[in-house]
């Protein structure tokens, strides 16, 4: 029984120091691509607001990246809505250097996370 209790605290210590400490940027720098047109476009959104893409809104909710490393895995939580339509096409955390983990999914538009912002 104290070995299960001793493997239990090292497995939750474990778990606490695999934890990273972040810091929350003011928004996101997004990238939208037309897949129809082939057109790539940077968009900066502070969070809580949104932005127009083509026909689709993009709201940022949050933006987070390590502590000290601005440069560092961004992630942002997003909600993307096609214009007349209330149920979202996308709502959820994307992160910066793996967009396929969480990927939206469009027929015409996708949108990616670059970095976080702090201005």
């Amino acid at each position: 029984m104290t070995r299960l209790l001793a493997l239990l605290l090292t497995l939750a210590a474990g778990a606490a120091a695999a934890q990273e400490t972040t810091e929350t940027g003011t928004g996101a720098l997004l990238r939208g691509l037309d897949k129809l047109n082939g057109r790539a476009t940077d968009l900066e959104v502070r969070s809580g607001n949104s932005t127009e893409f083509g026909r689709i809104e993009i709201t940022v909710e949050d933006c987070r990246y390590p502590q000290g490393n601005r440069a560092g895995e961004a992630f942002a939580f997003l909600t993307v809505r096609e214009m007349g339509t209330a149920e979202p096409v996308f709502r959820g955390w994307m992160i910066a250097s793996s967009p396929a983990l969480n990927p939206m999914d469009h027929q015409r538009y996708d949108v990616w996370v670059i970095r976080c912002t702090n201005s």
